[in-house]
Order: structure tokens, then sequence, then C-alpha cells
């Protein structure tokens, strides 16, 4: 998407063309409007001709204005370069993202980002963990239905928490690097605080994960026989009671004595 002073100076363009183009209508349809109505006298084609000409005049004339009256705005400022080129990320994210495996893709780029940005912090392990244990709970989502679908939406509010918290851990272990020295020690026991606030929510969201694997082996173990399983076999006993049917009949068919030779 262009930005507005993109547009301006291309809808400026695009005025310009137009009234120079109808002005070259109006001047050749009234030119020749001129020099034929005398020449043939005035009738029907002569109304045409005048009609086209004036129509031709009178759009030139409000194309000229509207250009006159556009080209009176001050053009907008050229765009920030860093705003244009988040702008031109977000867009080339977009495009990807319609792709069929585009959304996995960003998705993975994302994770992989995040995770090179915590490396070395007190969060990348329990980071790695919910990494993991978010893949997982995503190949159940679909399968953890009716009384499961509320663990879903709990899991996602809990993930983007522990994320957040992630970072915090991050950013305060930033902050000790360069912190007076009588600020160090409350700083020290904040981060002890998240970091073992970090550790517990990653733990109870295992368990969740770990509850949702329960759930649905459970809901699986309720049916007593695969339906496939099922099919498989009323197909494989109607083709053995086919093939019986079958030999039955060829037992119970009299078999035609084979004819002997013709007599000399």
């Amino acid at each position: 998407m262009a930005d507005a002073r993109t547009r301006y100076f291309r809808r400026l363009k695009r005025l310009r063309r137009s009234a120079r183009r109808w002005s070259v209508f109006a001047g050749g349809l009234g030119g020749a409007a001129i020099v034929l109505t005398p020449y043939a006298g005035l009738g029907l084609a002569d109304a045409f001709w005048a009609a086209a000409a004036g129509g031709s005049i009178a759009l030139a004339g409000w194309r000229w204005a509207d250009l006159r009256a556009l080209a009176a705005q001050p053009a907008p400022p050229p765009p920030d370069p860093a705003l244009a080129g988040e702008q031109a990320r977000q867009r080339l994210v977009n495009a990807v993202q319609r792709l069929p495996i585009g959304r996995t893709a960003v998705e993975e780029v994302r994770r992989q980002q995040a995770r090179f940005a915590l490396r070395g912090s007190g969060a990348a392990g329990p980071w790695a963990r919910l990494d993991r244990a978010s893949m997982t709970l995503t190949g159940l989502a679909a399968r953890l239905t009716g009384p499961g679908e509320p663990a879903v939406l709990e899991a996602a509010v809990a993930e983007r928490s522990l994320r957040d918290l992630a970072h915090r851990v991050a950013g305060v272990e930033k902050a000790l690097r360069f912190a007076p020295p009588d600020t160090r020690p409350a700083l020290e026991d904040a981060h002890s605080t998240l970091v073992g606030q970090l550790d517990s929510g990653v733990t109870a969201y295992e368990r969740l994960v770990a509850a949702a694997a329960s759930y649905v082996a459970e809901d699986g173990r309720m049916v007593t026989e695969d339906p496939s399983v099922t099919r498989l076999t009323e197909a494989s006993d109607l083709l053995r009671g086919v093939a019986a049917g079958l030999a039955e009949l060829r037992d119970s068919t009299p078999r035609t004595p084979h004819p002997g030779p013709a007599p000399a």
C-alpha cells in the first residue's frame, strides 16, 4: 500500500494526463464541428458533432479545474524511513501468511527470534520448555472438544502471560548489568521472584498439556473399537459371505456331461 505522498503525486499525474487528453479531444471535435457545419450545412450529424465538441470542452475544463485545485494543496511530507520499512516488512509478512504453509513458517521464525533474544538469560530454559509444551498442545487442540474446549482458551491466555513474564525477567537481567551497587540487592531479589514465578508457571502449563493428552487418550478409549476397524471387519464378512454363496451355488449346480465323439 503506497504512502500518502506517493498517492498524491500519482493522482496529480493522472489528472494532468486526463486534462491533456480531453483538451486534445475538445480541440479536435471542436475544429471538426467548425469546419464541417458550414461545409455541409446544418443537419442531424452536425448536432452530434456540436454535442461531442461541447461535452469534450466541458470535461477538459473540469479536469483542469480539478488539477489546479489538487496542485494548490501542499504535498504530504515524506514518510519516516523506519515507519516505511516496518510497513514494508508487515506487508511481506501478510503476503507470506496467505500461503498454505506461510503462517507456520512465520510463527517458527518469530519463535526462533524470541529464543535468540533470550539466549543466556535465566528465562531461556523456561521459554524453551514453554515452546515445546505449546507445540504439543497445538497438536492436541483439534481433539479437545466438549469439556476440553475451555482449557485451550485458558492455555492461550496463560501462554501470553508467561511469555510476557519471560521478557520481564530478561529486562531485569539487563538492568542488573549497569545498576548501581546500592540498587542491586532489590533488583536481584525481584529477579529471583520473577524467575520462580516463571518456572512454576511453565510447570503448571506443562501439567495442563499432560492433562489435555490424558483427556484425548481417555476420550479415544471410550469407544470400544475404532470405526474404521469396524467397517473393515464388516467389509471382510460381506466378501466372505459372497464367496461362500458362490461356492455353494457352484456345488449345487448339476454338471452337464461332456458329449463324446460322434459315431463314424
